[in-house]
């Protein structure tokens, strides 16, 4: 056991080589039967976040590719901010482990046509959470590298802009970027959640006493906390984050229409890279999301054909209420319109599941659609990467009259091949 638990440990260092030798030796391990792995079930979660954005367990590809093969996914997929750093280490990874893969990207993005109402992102009217899925790999060409490398720019200009506020606020506890918050992430990818996490370890350092540490942090964030939400609590990082980087926070600004790239272009980016691009839908509680008609349409009419859920936001155990109904009638319009849906925990926030309660009242009756996207995007990733012939392909429009063909062709694909196969494609 102990080997196995240092094995498991060596997946998360930032040395892309520590990674590889551990996975190929938990690999040998479990065809020797001296890893135990659970059945494979209709569990999936195809949107967890890795270190190459942030992820609360600091788990890397690798490390979700093993997890998922000891949980029995059915399908698995990992997705980071403006990058695609982990895409070819985690679809290795779950190859080798007979893991049914998927790779993806999320950014945000502006919706001109909501330009005045607020849609998944709170509090900033046009702004999107998006998302591409189904990557066959993570190169991209000089034009594609070109987009994401000015994604990738923008975000970490706005980062090191937000801390240059919060620091004046925070003094004497102040950031340096590349010293204190860079290495946190093993690409360089700062989040807010990063810099949470630097400023807390920074706080720490500087105090020590855990009364001192508490009475700054009371001060400065206006909320109470106790000696187990120091020196870096679930707690602190969420309050740090609200109060300092949220809307009203010190280090706030508003974004506008010039901040992120508009959909159609996301869009256009995804599908010459090879993705399915992915609409993202919260709970439908927000003014943008109440006219989900509208913004599926829009969403749809710039290359949109995948919708992706975070089903532990829309409900409580036992409770039927409005986002529960929300929830429903979100999956009913994806049927309704032949998109598939695929769902996951996302993982970047301390207390996020591995996966989904599936087998709870509110999930259990949509398990089945879950599943269902999870195939189709399994099969569009393996056909686009062997064969450039993936779900939004010029084959697939040729050979498809309609979505609901196309889409039963995915599905039953990506339920009968088993990863062993690929190759053979």
């Amino acid at each position: 056991m102990e080997v196995i638990e240092r094995l498991e440990e060596q997946l998360d260092s930032f040395d892309a080589g520590v990674r590889g030798a551990a996975i190929k030796e938990l690999c040998a391990m479990l065809q020797k039967g001296a890893v135990a792995a659970a059945k494979v079930s209709t569990d999936v979660n195809l949107h967890c976040h890795t270190f190459y954005s942030y992820n609360c367990y600091g788990y890397s590809p690798s490390k979700f590719a093993w997890l998922a093969k000891k949980s029995g996914l059915a399908a698995a997929g990992v997705v980071d901010f403006d990058v695609l750093d982990g895409v070819d280490e985690f679809l290795a990874a779950a190859k080798m482990l007979g893991v049914k893969g998927c790779g993806g990207m999320e950014s945000r993005v502006f919706v001109p046509e909501f330009s005045s109402r607020v849609i998944n992102s709170p509090g900033e009217p046009g702004v999107s959470y998006h998302m591409g899925v189904g990557f066959p790999n993570g190169e991209l060409n000089a034009s594609l590298k070109k987009f994401q490398q000015g994604l990738f720019n923008t975000s970490q200009q706005r980062n090191r802009e937000l801390i240059e506020r919060v620091n004046k606020y925070l003094s004497p506890v102040e950031l340096d970027y590349d010293k204190d918050v860079r290495p946190l992430t093993p690409a360089g990818n700062v989040t807010e959640r990063h810099i949470c996490l630097a400023y807390a370890r920074k706080a720490s350092a500087f105090f020590g006493d855990v009364n001192k540490l508490k009475a700054f942090w009371s001060e400065k964030l206006g909320a109470e906390f106790g000696a187990a939400d120091m020196p870096e609590g679930v707690k602190l990082s969420n309050t740090i984050r609200a109060k300092t980087m949220k809307r009203g926070g010190v280090g706030y600004v508003q974004p506008d229409s010039g901040s992120f790239p508009a959909m159609a272009e996301m869009n256009k980016f995804i599908l010459e890279a090879g993705g399915i691009p992915t609409f993202t839908w919260l709970d439908g509680t927000s003014e943008g999301e109440k006219d989900i008609e509208e913004l599926v349409d829009v969403a749809a009419s710039s290359g949109a054909a995948v919708v992706n859920i975070i089903p532990d936001r829309n409900y409580t155990p036992g409770v039927k209420d409005v986002k529960l109904a929300n929830l429903y009638a979100m999956v009913e319009l994806a049927k309704r319109r032949d998109m598939p849906v695929i769902v996951g925990t996302e993982m970047n926030s301390p207390g996020n599941k591995f996966v989904d309660s599936f087998g709870t009242d509110e999930l259990k009756p949509l398990v089945s659609v879950f599943l269902t996207g999870a195939h189709i995007v399994y099969a569009h990733s393996v056909l686009e990467q062997k064969a450039g012939i993936g779900y939004t392909s010029g084959w697939a429009k040729k050979n498809f009259a309609t979505t609901a063909q196309k889409n039963a062709f995915f599905e039953e694909l990506g339920k009968t091949l088993q990863p062993s196969k690929e190759n053979r494609l």
